[in-house]
């Protein structure tokens, strides 16, 4: 029972903020006459794709869809006015490249009095890219293996980003040159800042300071170039606090006690493994809900799985032998770091279930293995494409007394 009801709450949230679903319910609350020209970039791009041809109909000009490999939609490929391409993620690919060249091409062709519809997902960071002169291809590869590896938060990873892509930080907007425009977006941030999701390619790059960077990234680093641009009518149509809201109502109509957990999910991933393991052991029966995304310092040489999947077992550590606590941890977009798992649903025994294959949790912890131990015990969480993209959540659920 305390498995399949924290699945059909995550469910609830997936469906609460699917692409699909909220780009339609906006665009048939704020109808548009005429044609339109649709830009979709991200890992819930097919989706807002969909919703935007179910409402536009033969109001849809074309389309341009980039998303992550394996994300793909077979259906809109049949479709004659959308070109659909993939690229990938989370270090951009060939094929990053090959699109955000292909965006630009396709920019350049609209009509100068077209009205453009971008629809913004998390993941476009990777999926889209064109260097700005002075960084290769390879600089900026290195460049986002050496940011996943040293635990940089996501604000301060696409302030970066920035300043090595013509695309981001209103390198888009910049290349619709005055072509009206309207941006909905599926935020993968905290405080769901437009400037943030997919590195802000519709808004302009503002001055920050970024922690310390390694000597070559420093020497081919072009320095910031400001752009003025003009603002840009937008709305933010599915967030994390969406979805946490979504699992706590589909709770209750369980007629169980549901509330938010102490805080955001955030900083270090076994530091915030402690602080919910601590809540967890303090609480009363219910379901806990925190939403967010934590940072990952990778060692020299990672094993298998995700921050998500390294919160779970760093839970399932803590929790050992607490068979009244069961807990959830998985990405929103159905990935969890390099692999197909979208995180882990762990209980008190997870340990015992992978320690009977000779293995030792603390060790596939510290090796970022967390993966390995979890598809031993039987406990890794598997969604494929969700059709969103709203960060992560975990999901605490402690029984009550029989």
């Amino acid at each position: 029972m305390s498995r399949t009801l924290l699945l059909e709450v995550f469910d609830a949230a997936l469906h609460a903020v699917h692409g699909q679903a909220r780009t339609a319910e906006y665009l048939r609350a704020n109808p548009r006459i005429g044609d339109v020209h649709v830009i979709a970039v991200g890992k819930a791009a097919t989706a807002m794709m969909h919703g935007a041809r179910d409402v536009l109909g033969k109001s849809l000009r074309s389309g341009f869809v980039v998303t992550k490999h394996g994300y793909e939609d077979s259906s809109l490929l049949g479709d004659a006015r959308i070109r659909c391409l993939s690229s990938g993620h989370p270090v951009p690919d060939a094929a990053s490249f090959a699109a955000g060249q292909a965006l630009i091409e396709y920019i350049a062709a609209l009509p100068r009095d077209a009205f453009v519809l971008v629809l913004l997902s998390g993941g476009a960071s990777s999926l889209m890219e064109a260097p700005v002169e002075g960084m290769t291809v390879a600089d900026i590869q290195r460049a986002t293996d050496f940011l996943l590896a040293d635990g940089w938060d996501i604000g301060a990873m696409n302030r970066l980003r920035k300043r090595w892509s013509r695309l981001k930080g209103g390198g888009v907007l910049a290349l619709l040159d005055g072509r009206e425009v309207e941006v909905l977006l599926i935020s993968d941030v905290p405080g769901d800042d437009p400037a943030v999701i997919g590195s802000g390619p519709l808004w302009p790059m503002m001055h920050a300071e970024l922690p310390p960077l390694p000597d070559w990234l420093v020497e081919c680093l072009p320095p910031p170039q400001p752009v003025s641009l003009r603002p840009v009518p937008h709305r933010v149509i599915a967030t994390n606090g969406d979805a946490c809201k979504a699992v706590i109502n589909a709770t209750r109509a369980h007629h169980l006690f549901a509330t938010n957990g102490d805080g955001p999910l955030e900083g270090d991933v076994l530091e915030a493994a402690s602080r919910i393991a601590q809540s967890l052991r303090d609480a009363e029966p219910g379901i806990y809900v925190w939403g967010g995304e934590t940072t990952v310092r990778l060692p020299e040489n990672p094993g298998r799985g995700g921050r998500n999947q390294q919160m779970a077992l760093a839970l399932a550590i803590e929790l050992d032998g607490r068979d009244d606590i069961i807990v959830l941890a998985a990405g929103t977009d159905g990935t969890d770091g390099p692999g197909e798992d979208a995180g882990a649903l762990i209980d008190g025994q997870t340990v015992s279930r992978g320690q009977v294959h000779a293995l030792d949790a603390r060790r596939c912890l510290n090796e970022a293995d967390s993966g390995t131990f979890l598809a031993a015990s039987g406990d890794l969480l598997y969604t494929g494409p969700t059709g969103s993209n709203v960060m992560d959540m975990v999901i605490g659920f402690i029984h009550a007394p029989d």
